[in-house]
């Protein structure tokens, strides 16, 4: 009898994560690599003074799938930005504050941030997380088991009305026999402000060893919730270039001045390289990389990436799954090859093309793998470690990872989309590796 009340269940949540339509993420931020904030100088003498500009909140009351915290938003925070940032969930959730609903998030798996500006007030205020259950995307992350309702680290961040967004790296060799490379710094500034604003957007670049290469300032002016991308350009020999051998990492900071007060510092330490491919041979820096890869969860700790580097693997491709805050940063710290995996794992679906069958198939969810793809792209692209992105695991193919391979494409980006299962289909850039 238990048998067959087991079975049962398992036909009655089948049918109804069948049911389950795709729904777009809403409310949330454009997806960007990682920026914190500080409120402190570089040139400080108090480097470990506490950050008026930041905080974690780590005090949840949990009632079932529904978490609830108090924060406080300070006197400072008042007429700048306040963002939260969630860095994932066991399952799509809702974010309410001060129990007004402000976005919903169909991919937990992926880091993301929410403006609450105009739902926060100065004191205390109330956040809530309530992740769905059933999960709506449970066929979309066939690795989990059944996993208690929880999440991962969360703070607020505070930012001024005109602020920096994104910051994006472009790399390139002018001519194949020169000896350093081109790299283009990309400073994507936002503001909030219904009307025109100017900003000054200060930048230095310092090389590994500390010594300023580069440095400067520009004027911008924005209006009607604009953005706009300061860029500049640097030469990189290739004495200073990053590589698994030698992964030497810049220093680029940045910081925002409005009517001659400093909003916010922002460090960076990225790497400069280029990636191509040749017959199917990554190139690093135009040179032919032999890759040894080894399959491992975004979990894995620097002692086991240390350990498999001494077995000879000089890369991790890894498994769909949420990925830590500071996971890439160590891989580039480490000097280890990643290849990037986008959370899609739809093996639970099956593997028919037919309408109910495998989602990569159901056009209906095409915007989950677009979403979900996105989201990983962003997150990794600054990072040099990063050498290929992965567009999912174990998911068949169809028409929905055939678009998605052909929007990530279009991203003007040299580095390869592979889709491991594609079997031969061409929605796939082939990468050699043992």
């Amino acid at each position: 009898m238990r048998t067959l009340s087991t079975t049962l269940a398992l036909l009655f949540l089948g049918g109804a994560l069948r049911a389950q339509q795709y729904t777009p993420s809403s409310g949330r931020e454009l997806p960007r690599s990682r920026v914190t904030v500080t409120s402190v100088p570089f040139d400080t003498d108090e480097p470990d003074r506490p950050n008026r500009y930041m905080g974690r909140i780590d005090e949840w009351t949990q009632d079932d799938n529904r978490f609830t915290a108090r924060f406080t938003v300070p006197f400072a925070w008042i007429n700048r930005q306040v963002f939260l940032h969630v860095g994932h969930a066991t399952a799509d959730y809702e974010v309410r504050v001060n129990g007004r609903r402000i976005a919903y998030n169909n991919n937990g798996s992926s880091p993301a941030e929410y403006n609450l500006t105009k739902a926060v007030q100065e004191g205390a205020n109330t956040v809530q997380i309530i992740l769905s259950e059933p999960s709506a995307t449970a066929r979309m992350e066939s690795w989990r088991e059944e996993p208690a309702p929880s999440f991962g680290d969360v703070w607020l961040m505070s930012q001024p009305t005109m602020y920096i967004r994104d910051v994006l790296v472009k790399n390139w060799r002018p001519n194949a026999g020169d000896d350093f490379l081109m790299a283009e710094v990309g400073i994507v500034v936002k503001t909030a402000s219904l009307n025109p604003r100017t900003t000054r957007v200060h930048y230095e670049l310092l090389a590994p060893d500390g010594r300023s290469m580069l440095a400067g300032h520009d004027d911008m002016t924005l209006d009607m919730r604009r953005e706009d991308t300061l860029r500049f350009i640097a030469r990189i020999p290739d004495t200073l270039q990053w590589s698994a051998a030698r992964p030497l990492r810049w220093t680029l900071r940045l910081k925002t001045q409005h009517e001659g007060r400093y909003d916010e510092y922002i460090e960076l330490r990225p790497g400069f390289r280029t990636v191509d491919t040749a017959d199917d041979r990554l190139l690093l820096n135009g040179k032919p990389v032999m890759l040894r890869g080894h399959e491992a969860s975004p979990r894995i700790s620097a002692d086991e990436i240390a350990a498999l580097r001494t077995q000879g693997y000089n890369m991790l491709h890894l498994l769909p799954g949420p990925v830590p805050g500071t996971f890439y940063e160590m891989c580039d710290s480490l000097g280890i090859y990643v290849i990037a995996t986008a959370p899609i794992d739809t093996r639970s679906s099956g593997r028919s093309r037919r309408r109910g069958g495998n989602l990569s198939n159901d056009p209906s969810w095409q915007g989950a793998f677009f979403e979900r793809a996105e989201d990983s792209y962003h997150t990794a692209k600054r990072h040099p470690s990063v050498i290929a992105f992965s567009l999912a695991r174990e998911s068949e193919n169809g028409i929905n990872l055939y678009e998605t391979y052909l929007r990530m494409k279009r991203l003007d980006e040299s580095r390869p989309f592979i889709y491991p299962e594609a079997a031969g289909e061409w929605n796939t850039d082939r990468v050699l590796w043992r």
